[in-house]
Protein backbone atom coordinates (compact mmCIF):
# COMPACT_ATOMS: atom_id res chain seq x y z
CA UNK A 1 0.00 0.00 0.00
CA UNK A 2 1.22 3.30 -1.29
CA UNK A 3 1.34 6.64 0.69
CA UNK A 4 -1.41 7.83 -1.51
CA UNK A 5 -3.58 5.20 -0.49
CA UNK A 6 -2.65 4.96 3.38
CA UNK A 7 -3.47 9.23 3.19
CA UNK A 8 -6.80 7.96 1.46
CA UNK A 9 -7.61 5.80 4.12
CA UNK A 10 -6.83 7.76 6.99
CA UNK A 11 -9.04 10.71 5.41
CA UNK A 12 -12.27 8.37 5.45
CA UNK A 13 -11.31 7.47 9.23
CA UNK A 14 -11.09 11.18 10.14
CA UNK A 15 -14.30 11.61 8.60
CA UNK A 16 -16.06 9.29 10.91
CA UNK A 17 -14.57 10.17 14.10
CA UNK A 18 -14.73 14.07 13.56
CA UNK A 19 -17.69 14.55 14.91
CA UNK A 20 -16.66 12.71 18.12
CA UNK A 21 -13.36 14.30 18.44
CA UNK A 22 -15.29 17.94 18.06
CA UNK A 23 -17.85 17.14 20.69
CA UNK A 24 -20.61 17.46 17.89
CA UNK A 25 -22.63 14.49 18.78
CA UNK A 26 -23.52 12.45 21.71
CA UNK A 27 -21.32 9.43 21.75
CA UNK A 28 -23.13 6.24 22.39
CA UNK A 29 -25.83 7.20 20.46
CA UNK A 30 -23.45 8.35 16.94
CA UNK A 31 -21.71 4.76 17.30
CA UNK A 32 -24.96 3.30 17.49
CA UNK A 33 -26.19 4.96 14.00
CA UNK A 34 -22.51 4.57 12.24
CA UNK A 35 -21.45 0.89 13.75
CA UNK A 36 -24.99 -0.23 12.01
CA UNK A 37 -23.65 0.68 8.60
CA UNK A 38 -22.19 -0.60 6.01
CA UNK A 39 -19.59 1.92 4.90
CA UNK A 40 -17.26 2.41 1.37
CA UNK A 41 -13.93 2.33 2.15
CA UNK A 42 -10.92 4.05 0.19
CA UNK A 43 -9.36 1.01 -1.94
CA UNK A 44 -10.87 -1.60 0.41
CA UNK A 45 -14.89 -1.54 -0.60
CA UNK A 46 -17.97 -2.07 1.18
CA UNK A 47 -17.37 -3.49 4.57
CA UNK A 48 -19.14 -2.70 8.24
CA UNK A 49 -16.99 -0.81 10.81
CA UNK A 50 -17.52 -2.02 14.52
CA UNK A 51 -18.09 0.69 17.16
CA UNK A 52 -15.29 -0.72 18.96
CA UNK A 53 -12.61 0.00 16.18
CA UNK A 54 -14.24 3.61 15.74
CA UNK A 55 -13.23 4.35 19.35
CA UNK A 56 -9.75 2.74 18.87
CA UNK A 57 -9.84 5.22 15.74
CA UNK A 58 -10.02 8.73 18.27
CA UNK A 59 -8.33 7.36 20.85
CA UNK A 60 -5.11 7.05 17.95
CA UNK A 61 -5.94 10.53 16.65
CA UNK A 62 -5.95 12.26 20.49
CA UNK A 63 -2.61 10.90 20.84
CA UNK A 64 -0.86 10.74 17.52
CA UNK A 65 -2.95 12.67 14.82
CA UNK A 66 -3.42 12.43 11.67
CA UNK A 67 -0.57 10.14 10.48
CA UNK A 68 -2.01 7.80 13.25
CA UNK A 69 -4.95 6.67 11.55
CA UNK A 70 -2.93 5.69 8.57
CA UNK A 71 -2.96 2.04 8.01
CA UNK A 72 0.33 0.43 8.74
CA UNK A 73 2.41 -0.50 5.58
CA UNK A 74 1.95 -3.57 4.03
CA UNK A 75 4.64 -5.46 1.82
CA UNK A 76 1.84 -5.93 -1.38
CA UNK A 77 2.47 -3.12 -3.91
CA UNK A 78 -1.22 -3.56 -5.61
CA UNK A 79 -2.52 -0.68 -6.80
CA UNK A 80 -6.81 0.63 -7.14
CA UNK A 81 -7.97 2.43 -9.92
CA UNK A 82 -9.49 5.71 -8.89
CA UNK A 83 -11.59 8.21 -10.41
CA UNK A 84 -10.00 11.65 -10.60
CA UNK A 85 -11.75 15.36 -9.46
CA UNK A 86 -11.94 15.98 -13.14
CA UNK A 87 -13.45 12.35 -14.14
CA UNK A 88 -15.42 12.60 -11.28
CA UNK A 89 -16.88 16.27 -12.17
CA UNK A 90 -17.59 14.93 -16.13
CA UNK A 91 -19.26 12.00 -15.33
CA UNK A 92 -21.56 13.90 -12.76
CA UNK A 93 -22.39 16.34 -15.14
CA UNK A 94 -22.90 13.77 -17.62
CA UNK A 95 -25.98 12.11 -15.16
CA UNK A 96 -27.64 15.46 -14.38
CA UNK A 97 -28.71 15.49 -18.12
CA UNK A 98 -29.74 12.05 -18.00
CA UNK A 99 -30.88 12.08 -14.11
CA UNK A 100 -33.65 9.55 -14.70
CA UNK A 101 -31.68 6.90 -16.87
CA UNK A 102 -31.28 3.83 -14.93
CA UNK A 103 -27.41 3.55 -13.56
CA UNK A 104 -26.99 0.26 -15.32
CA UNK A 105 -27.60 1.24 -18.70
CA UNK A 106 -25.58 5.04 -17.87
CA UNK A 107 -22.79 2.87 -16.90
CA UNK A 108 -22.91 1.01 -20.49
CA UNK A 109 -23.05 4.30 -22.00
CA UNK A 110 -20.44 5.92 -20.27
CA UNK A 111 -18.06 2.45 -21.75
CA UNK A 112 -19.19 2.88 -25.18
CA UNK A 113 -18.68 6.49 -25.29
CA UNK A 114 -15.20 6.22 -24.11
CA UNK A 115 -15.97 8.57 -21.42
CA UNK A 116 -14.30 5.77 -18.73
CA UNK A 117 -12.15 3.42 -19.56
CA UNK A 118 -13.84 -0.13 -19.86
CA UNK A 119 -11.89 -1.92 -16.83
CA UNK A 120 -13.68 0.81 -14.40
CA UNK A 121 -15.95 -1.37 -12.60
CA UNK A 122 -20.16 -0.25 -12.52
CA UNK A 123 -20.04 -0.23 -8.48
CA UNK A 124 -17.60 2.67 -8.84
CA UNK A 125 -20.07 4.74 -10.66
CA UNK A 126 -22.75 3.37 -8.73
CA UNK A 127 -20.74 5.13 -5.37
CA UNK A 128 -20.09 7.80 -6.74
CA UNK A 129 -23.63 8.27 -7.76
CA UNK A 130 -25.34 7.41 -4.86
CA UNK A 131 -23.00 9.71 -2.99
CA UNK A 132 -24.01 12.75 -5.02
CA UNK A 133 -27.71 11.54 -4.71
CA UNK A 134 -27.64 10.60 -8.69
CA UNK A 135 -29.04 6.61 -7.43
CA UNK A 136 -32.62 6.35 -9.20
CA UNK A 137 -35.14 7.63 -11.27
CA UNK A 138 -34.87 10.42 -10.70
CA UNK A 139 -33.20 12.62 -8.93
CA UNK A 140 -33.96 12.99 -4.63
CA UNK A 141 -36.44 15.57 -3.59
CA UNK A 142 -35.00 18.97 -2.29
CA UNK A 143 -34.81 17.91 1.35
CA UNK A 144 -36.80 20.25 4.37
CA UNK A 145 -34.86 22.50 5.29
CA UNK A 146 -34.74 24.69 8.87
CA UNK A 147 -33.00 27.85 9.34
CA UNK A 148 -30.22 27.40 11.74
CA UNK A 149 -27.64 29.40 13.35
CA UNK A 150 -24.66 28.73 15.90
CA UNK A 151 -24.62 30.82 19.45
CA UNK A 152 -20.75 30.73 19.57
CA UNK A 153 -18.04 31.93 17.29
CA UNK A 154 -15.98 29.61 15.17
CA UNK A 155 -18.44 26.42 15.61
CA UNK A 156 -18.84 26.28 12.11
CA UNK A 157 -17.36 28.95 8.80
CA UNK A 158 -19.09 28.68 5.29
CA UNK A 159 -17.38 29.14 2.22
CA UNK A 160 -18.12 29.76 -1.21
CA UNK A 161 -16.47 31.67 -4.30
CA UNK A 162 -18.36 33.76 -6.20
CA UNK A 163 -17.86 35.81 -9.91
CA UNK A 164 -16.67 39.74 -8.98
CA UNK A 165 -16.86 42.40 -11.15
CA UNK A 166 -14.73 42.52 -14.37
CA UNK A 167 -11.69 45.19 -14.39
CA UNK A 168 -9.91 46.56 -16.94
CA UNK A 169 -5.71 46.45 -16.56
CA UNK A 170 -3.48 47.93 -19.06
CA UNK A 171 -6.83 48.00 -21.57
CA UNK A 172 -7.30 44.51 -21.40
CA UNK A 173 -10.77 42.96 -19.53
CA UNK A 174 -9.69 40.61 -16.65
CA UNK A 175 -12.06 38.43 -14.61
CA UNK A 176 -12.39 38.40 -11.06
CA UNK A 177 -13.14 35.68 -8.31
CA UNK A 178 -14.17 36.27 -4.62
CA UNK A 179 -13.53 33.89 -2.42
CA UNK A 180 -14.70 34.22 1.21
CA UNK A 181 -15.53 32.48 4.22
CA UNK A 182 -18.23 33.50 6.85
CA UNK A 183 -18.71 32.80 10.47
CA UNK A 184 -22.11 31.37 11.13
CA UNK A 185 -22.15 33.01 14.46
CA UNK A 186 -21.13 35.90 14.21
CA UNK A 187 -21.41 36.54 10.49
CA UNK A 188 -17.69 38.44 10.86
CA UNK A 189 -15.81 37.04 7.38
CA UNK A 190 -12.73 35.66 8.78
CA UNK A 191 -10.72 36.51 5.40
CA UNK A 192 -11.86 37.03 1.44
CA UNK A 193 -10.19 38.30 -1.47
CA UNK A 194 -10.52 38.70 -5.21
CA UNK A 195 -8.42 36.31 -7.56
CA UNK A 196 -7.93 36.28 -11.15
CA UNK A 197 -8.90 32.37 -12.22
CA UNK A 198 -10.95 29.45 -9.82
CA UNK A 199 -7.72 27.37 -8.95
CA UNK A 200 -7.35 26.15 -5.56
CA UNK A 201 -4.35 28.13 -4.71
CA UNK A 202 -6.63 31.10 -4.04
CA UNK A 203 -8.61 28.94 -1.59
CA UNK A 204 -5.25 27.68 0.08
CA UNK A 205 -4.11 31.79 0.67
CA UNK A 206 -7.91 32.34 2.19
CA UNK A 207 -8.14 29.61 4.45
CA UNK A 208 -4.84 29.98 5.90
CA UNK A 209 -5.45 33.64 6.25
CA UNK A 210 -8.71 33.30 7.88
CA UNK A 211 -7.09 30.73 10.58
CA UNK A 212 -4.47 32.95 11.27
CA UNK A 213 -6.45 35.98 11.99
CA UNK A 214 -9.42 34.49 13.47
CA UNK A 215 -8.45 30.64 15.23
CA UNK A 216 -10.08 27.95 13.77
CA UNK A 217 -13.22 26.82 12.95
CA UNK A 218 -14.72 23.26 14.29
CA UNK A 219 -16.55 22.92 10.75
CA UNK A 220 -15.99 24.37 7.32
CA UNK A 221 -18.94 24.17 5.26
CA UNK A 222 -18.59 23.91 1.54
CA UNK A 223 -20.31 23.11 -1.78
CA UNK A 224 -19.19 20.68 -4.55
CA UNK A 225 -17.22 22.50 -6.35
CA UNK A 226 -13.87 21.13 -7.36
CA UNK A 227 -11.34 23.28 -4.82
CA UNK A 228 -13.24 22.34 -2.02
CA UNK A 229 -12.55 18.29 -2.87
CA UNK A 230 -9.15 18.83 -2.85
CA UNK A 231 -7.04 16.57 -1.24
CA UNK A 232 -4.92 18.77 -0.19
CA UNK A 233 -7.63 21.11 1.91
CA UNK A 234 -8.81 17.44 3.01
CA UNK A 235 -5.11 16.99 4.55
CA UNK A 236 -5.01 20.25 5.69
CA UNK A 237 -8.65 20.46 7.92
CA UNK A 238 -7.41 16.78 9.26
CA UNK A 239 -4.03 18.11 10.22
CA UNK A 240 -6.00 20.86 11.78
CA UNK A 241 -8.71 18.81 13.35
CA UNK A 242 -11.41 20.59 11.37
CA UNK A 243 -14.51 18.70 9.72
CA UNK A 244 -15.10 19.32 6.67
CA UNK A 245 -18.31 19.11 5.11
CA UNK A 246 -19.49 19.41 1.79
CA UNK A 247 -23.31 20.03 0.71
CA UNK A 248 -25.83 18.00 -1.27
CA UNK A 249 -25.05 18.77 -5.14
CA UNK A 250 -27.11 21.47 -6.67
CA UNK A 251 -28.18 22.70 -3.25
CA UNK A 252 -27.00 26.31 -2.59
CA UNK A 253 -29.46 27.42 -0.67
CA UNK A 254 -28.13 25.33 2.37
CA UNK A 255 -25.71 27.65 2.46
CA UNK A 256 -27.67 30.66 3.07
CA UNK A 257 -25.21 32.67 5.23
CA UNK A 258 -22.48 32.68 2.65
CA UNK A 259 -24.66 33.62 0.00
CA UNK A 260 -26.57 36.62 1.85
CA UNK A 261 -23.46 37.70 2.37
CA UNK A 262 -22.40 37.83 -1.99
CA UNK A 263 -25.60 39.69 -2.63
CA UNK A 264 -24.26 42.05 -0.05
CA UNK A 265 -21.31 42.76 -1.56
CA UNK A 266 -23.06 43.02 -5.01
CA UNK A 267 -25.73 45.41 -4.10
CA UNK A 268 -23.28 47.53 -1.42
CA UNK A 269 -19.75 47.20 -2.75
CA UNK A 270 -19.56 46.77 -6.59
CA UNK A 271 -22.14 50.05 -7.32
CA UNK A 272 -18.93 52.05 -5.60
CA UNK A 273 -16.82 50.47 -8.41
CA UNK A 274 -18.89 52.10 -11.38
CA UNK A 275 -18.19 55.58 -9.84
CA UNK A 276 -14.02 54.72 -9.70
CA UNK A 277 -13.66 51.90 -11.59
CA UNK A 278 -9.85 49.41 -10.00
CA UNK A 279 -7.10 49.63 -12.20
CA UNK A 280 -5.82 46.74 -10.66
CA UNK A 281 -6.60 43.68 -9.16
CA UNK A 282 -4.27 44.52 -5.58
CA UNK A 283 -6.28 48.15 -5.87
CA UNK A 284 -9.75 46.20 -6.29
CA UNK A 285 -8.54 44.00 -2.57
CA UNK A 286 -6.99 47.22 -1.05
CA UNK A 287 -10.84 48.81 -1.61
CA UNK A 288 -12.54 45.67 -0.74
CA UNK A 289 -10.60 45.42 2.70
CA UNK A 290 -11.48 48.51 3.67
CA UNK A 291 -15.10 48.27 2.85
CA UNK A 292 -15.33 45.26 4.89
CA UNK A 293 -13.63 46.36 7.77
CA UNK A 294 -14.85 49.74 7.98
CA UNK A 295 -18.45 49.36 6.35
CA UNK A 296 -19.78 45.52 6.65
CA UNK A 297 -17.84 44.90 9.97
CA UNK A 298 -18.75 47.75 12.01
CA UNK A 299 -22.53 47.80 10.74
CA UNK A 300 -25.46 46.78 13.01
CA UNK A 301 -26.73 43.41 11.51
CA UNK A 302 -30.72 42.16 11.14
CA UNK A 303 -30.09 39.15 12.60
CA UNK A 304 -27.16 39.90 15.84
CA UNK A 305 -30.14 41.77 17.64
CA UNK A 306 -28.82 45.15 15.95
CA UNK A 307 -24.98 43.94 17.01
CA UNK A 308 -22.20 44.48 14.80
CA UNK A 309 -20.40 41.49 13.40
CA UNK A 310 -17.13 42.70 14.73
CA UNK A 311 -19.16 43.26 18.66
CA UNK A 312 -20.53 39.53 18.47
CA UNK A 313 -17.27 38.29 17.40
CA UNK A 314 -14.94 40.25 20.13
CA UNK A 315 -17.49 39.46 22.63
CA UNK A 316 -16.61 35.60 22.91
CA UNK A 317 -12.71 36.07 21.53
CA UNK A 318 -11.65 34.37 24.58
CA UNK A 319 -13.18 30.71 22.21
CA UNK A 320 -10.49 31.39 19.74
CA UNK A 321 -7.95 28.23 19.26
CA UNK A 322 -5.12 30.43 17.91
CA UNK A 323 -2.45 28.40 15.32
CA UNK A 324 0.69 30.72 15.96
CA UNK A 325 2.92 28.43 14.07
CA UNK A 326 3.12 29.59 10.59
CA UNK A 327 5.54 26.90 9.27
CA UNK A 328 3.38 24.06 10.35
CA UNK A 329 0.52 26.30 8.53
CA UNK A 330 2.35 26.55 5.32
CA UNK A 331 3.42 22.77 5.50
CA UNK A 332 -0.27 21.55 5.67
CA UNK A 333 -1.14 23.37 2.98
CA UNK A 334 1.19 21.74 0.39
CA UNK A 335 0.14 20.17 -2.80
CA UNK A 336 1.51 16.33 -2.71
CA UNK A 337 2.66 14.05 -5.35
CA UNK A 338 4.17 10.95 -5.46
CA UNK A 339 7.45 9.95 -7.97
CA UNK A 340 9.87 7.03 -8.66
CA UNK A 341 13.41 8.64 -8.99
CA UNK A 342 15.26 7.98 -11.89
CA UNK A 343 18.85 6.83 -12.09
CA UNK A 344 20.27 9.86 -12.69
CA UNK A 345 18.52 11.37 -9.60
CA UNK A 346 15.89 13.06 -10.91
CA UNK A 347 11.92 13.34 -11.08
CA UNK A 348 9.81 14.94 -13.14
CA UNK A 349 6.97 17.23 -11.76
CA UNK A 350 4.35 19.44 -13.96
CA UNK A 351 6.68 19.10 -17.11
CA UNK A 352 9.93 20.14 -15.10
CA UNK A 353 12.59 18.24 -14.15
CA UNK A 354 14.25 18.49 -10.39
CA UNK A 355 17.24 16.75 -8.95
CA UNK A 356 17.25 15.21 -5.32
CA UNK A 357 19.79 13.50 -3.53
CA UNK A 358 21.61 10.45 -5.26
CA UNK A 359 19.86 8.15 -1.85
CA UNK A 360 16.37 8.72 -3.10
CA UNK A 361 17.65 6.94 -6.69
CA UNK A 362 15.02 4.01 -7.40
CA UNK A 363 12.69 4.75 -4.56
CA UNK A 364 9.22 6.13 -4.64
CA UNK A 365 9.38 9.40 -2.79
CA UNK A 366 6.33 11.87 -1.45
CA UNK A 367 6.49 15.60 -2.76
CA UNK A 368 5.00 18.59 -1.28
CA UNK A 369 5.50 21.56 -3.37
CA UNK A 370 3.89 25.26 -3.59
CA UNK A 371 4.97 28.50 -5.83
CA UNK A 372 8.47 29.09 -3.62
CA UNK A 373 10.02 25.01 -3.48
CA UNK A 374 9.88 21.24 -4.08
CA UNK A 375 10.38 19.24 -0.97
CA UNK A 376 10.82 15.65 -0.04
CA UNK A 377 9.02 14.11 2.75
CA UNK A 378 9.32 10.46 4.16
CA UNK A 379 7.01 9.75 7.17
CA UNK A 380 5.82 13.21 7.31
CA UNK A 381 8.66 14.98 8.03
CA UNK A 382 10.51 17.21 5.28
CA UNK A 383 14.28 15.62 4.77
CA UNK A 384 15.23 17.33 1.55
CA UNK A 385 14.69 19.92 -1.14
CA UNK A 386 14.54 19.10 -4.75
CA UNK A 387 16.39 21.14 -6.67
CA UNK A 388 15.07 22.49 -10.01
CA UNK A 389 17.92 20.93 -13.18
CA UNK A 390 18.82 23.82 -15.91
CA UNK A 391 20.87 22.04 -18.45
CA UNK A 392 22.75 24.98 -19.40
CA UNK A 393 23.97 25.15 -16.05
CA UNK A 394 24.52 21.15 -15.97
CA UNK A 395 26.95 21.99 -19.15
CA UNK A 396 29.40 23.86 -17.36
CA UNK A 397 29.61 21.82 -14.14
CA UNK A 398 33.21 19.65 -13.17
CA UNK A 399 32.41 16.10 -12.88
CA UNK A 400 34.52 13.91 -11.12
CA UNK A 401 35.61 10.62 -12.70
CA UNK A 402 34.07 7.13 -11.30
CA UNK A 403 36.51 5.79 -9.25
CA UNK A 404 35.38 1.99 -10.64
CA UNK A 405 36.52 3.42 -14.50
CA UNK A 406 40.13 4.25 -12.62
CA UNK A 407 40.10 0.87 -12.16
CA UNK A 408 39.12 -0.69 -15.11
CA UNK A 409 41.82 1.47 -16.66
CA UNK A 410 44.53 -0.01 -14.69
CA UNK A 411 43.17 -3.58 -15.47
CA UNK A 412 43.35 -3.12 -18.98
CA UNK A 413 46.94 -1.36 -19.04
CA UNK A 414 48.03 -4.93 -17.00
CA UNK A 415 46.40 -6.94 -19.70
CA UNK A 416 48.66 -4.90 -22.49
Amino acid sequence: MDESMRHDIALFRYGLIAPLVNGQVEPKAYLNEVGGRVHSIPHQGDKPIAAKTILDWCARYKKGGFDALKPKRRSDRGRSRRLSPDDEDHILALRKEHPTMPVTLFYEQLTKQGDIPTTLSYFTIYRLLKKHNLVGKEILPMPERKRFAYDQINELWQGDLSHGPTIRVHGKAQKTFLIAYIDDCSRLVPYAQFFPSEKFDGLRIVTKEAVLRCGKPKRIYSDNGKIYRSEVLQYACAEMGITLIHTQPYDPQSKGKIERFFRTVQTRFYPLLELNPPKSLDELNERFWKWLEEEYHRKPHASLDGKTPHEVFQSQVERVVWIEDIDWLDAIFLKREHRKVKADGTITLNKQLYEVPPRFIGQSIELRYDERGVYVYEEGKRVAEAIRVRMEDNAYVKRHRSPFAAVSAKEGEQDV
